[in-house]
This record gives C-alpha cells, structure tokens and sequence, in this order.
C-alpha cells in the first residue's frame, strides 16, 4: 500500500501501538513523540485531508478525537494538550491525520520547532498506550 496508515488498518500487530479503533478512527502512538502519549488520530477510511473528509464523519471523527484529548490529559497528568493536523503541505502521511499531545507549563516547546524523540523501547510504548487506554474507559472529566 502506498498509506502507512491504511496499511496500519489492515494489519495493526506491531510496530504501532493501537489505543482505539472502532468503525469511524483509529488512534495510535506516534512513533517520534513530542511527549509520551502523543497520539495520532486517522479515520479508518482514507481520506486525504480534512476538506475530503465526508460530512457525515466529521461529528463521529472530531467526536473520537474529543475523547481521545481527554483520555491523553487524564493518561499523561498533562495540565493541558496541543490538537492540531496539517493538510497537504507538511503532511508527512497523505492520509488525514490528527496530532493529540499531551502539554504542561514550560514544557520546553516554543513555536512550532519541537524536538522529537522515539520511546526508550517497546516496553514504555507498551505502558504509554495502556495508560491511555485505561484512561479513555475512564470516567470523562
């Protein structure tokens, strides 16, 4: 396939590290996390970007997306979070994408210049995902 992502939909085993997935979007880690629990979200057809993204999926989409932001704080102790997606220009993956991360005062970040970095293994992307999947069963708040 030439999208990662609908690649990652057809076979989802590792190397991503899947924190929902249910008919409208998947959610997983990004592989150079600005912070652990930063998370990709994709709705599960492909689509470009958000202006090819039927009418009918952007509640259901941004509604994932939503929870998914609540679930990353909660998970990550985060005081606060960056939403944000690019279209067409920077867009590392040609399928629409969402960037949730997980943000605190004088976290280091400035501008849109951000240091990225991988997990220190497996092992802590492993416990970064369940963290956010236990949180996102949770109670919302």
């Amino acid at each position: 396939m030439d999208c990662s992502f609908c690649a990652f939909l057809a076979d989802p085993a590792p190397p991503i590290h899947t924190v929902l997935r249910d008919e409208v979007a998947l959610a997983f880690l990004d592989h150079r996390p600005l912070f652990p629990g930063h998370l990709l979200v994709v709705p599960v057809s492909h689509v470009r970007t958000l202006t090819e993204l039927p009418a009918e999926l952007v509640g259901p989409f941004f509604e994932r997306v939503r929870l998914l932001t609540g679930a990353t704080e909660r998970a990550m102790a985060a005081k606060g979070s960056f939403v944000a997606m690019n279209n067409k220009v920077s867009q590392s993956v040609p399928h629409l994408h969402v960037h949730v991360v997980p943000r605190n005062p004088k976290d280091g970040l400035r501008g849109f210049f951000w240091p990225r970095r991988r997990y220190a293994d497996e092992a802590e992307a492993g416990r970064t995902a369940e963290l956010l999947r236990a949180a996102l069963a949770g109670p919302t708040g």
